[in-house]
């Protein structure tokens, strides 16, 4: 199995520990990982503010260099949301979309397809898991509030597995936190409310960490956080997962 590794531009500026920590496990797991070194931007941001049209050159880009691998995982749920539901659209009546059928975030990767029934992760610290809007609605690692379903979260799933943790969930756990690409730009005191009330219900629950599969979220909660002086702190969940490696 070929798997190539997708940093998006904003984790691997700010948060390289994030792909460090996904190169490491799934490299821990035998998976042939390759790194396709001219890769750019997933076109998000563009798209985001409006311009969908204007990503269409990064997209046939990322299309190429990653039609050979067996799958595409990244250590961030919107980014790979983006390119799952959005390139097909974009590319429609042009050509298909080859790396649709491929992205996946990297608790999607690790729950659905190695199906991973131990972690080497070690973390003796209670954690509040941030579930994402990405991740719910679009990319279904966890049930939303509003759909009549049995519940089910896949990163709990995974960090039950950790020796030593103990895990959280906040209340109006699926809420967004406020970042939303552009939002948080077009709306900031919307958005920096949003991201306060979300950081109190985390804090409620006790936990020293908020923990989640999106860096974005985490992001703007951490910046929030840190302005505000709040007391928790954030870290991708692939680092939890991964650590000790």
């Amino acid at each position: 199995m070929r798997v190539g590794l997708f940093v998006p531009c904003y984790v691997d500026a700010l948060y390289p520990e994030a792909c460090v920590a996904t190169y490491k496990l799934l490299k821990q797991y035998g998976i042939d990982v390759g790194y396709p070194e001219r890769q750019t931007c997933c076109g998000q941001p563009m798209a985001n503010a409006g311009f969908q049209d204007k990503s269409m050159k990064v997209i046939e880009s990322f299309d190429e260099l990653f039609k050979d691998y067996d799958y595409i995982v990244a250590p961030s749920a919107s980014c790979a949301a983006y390119v799952k539901v959005y390139y097909p659209k974009i590319l429609k009546g042009k050509h298909e979309c080859v790396s649709s059928r491929k992205i996946m975030d990297i608790v999607e990767f690790l729950h659905d397809v190695l199906k991973v029934k131990e972690v080497p992760g070690k973390f003796p610290h209670p954690v509040s898991v941030h579930n994402s809007c990405h991740g719910v609605r679009e990319l279904n690692l966890s049930s939303s509030s509003e759909c009549n379903v049995k519940p089910f979260n896949k990163i709990i799933d995974l960090l039950q597995l950790v020796d030593g943790i103990t895990i959280h969930e906040p209340e109006r756990k699926d809420e967004c936190c406020g970042f939303g690409g552009m939002f948080s730009i077009e709306e900031p005191d919307v958005s920096t409310r949003m991201g306060e009330d979300k950081i109190k219900r985390h804090i409620a629950t006790g936990a020293e960490y908020v923990t989640g599969p999106d860096s974005s979220c985490l992001m703007h909660m951490a910046g929030i956080a840190k302005k505000e002086k709040m007391p928790i702190k954030f870290i991708h969940v692939v680092q939890i997962l991964a650590a000790g490696l």
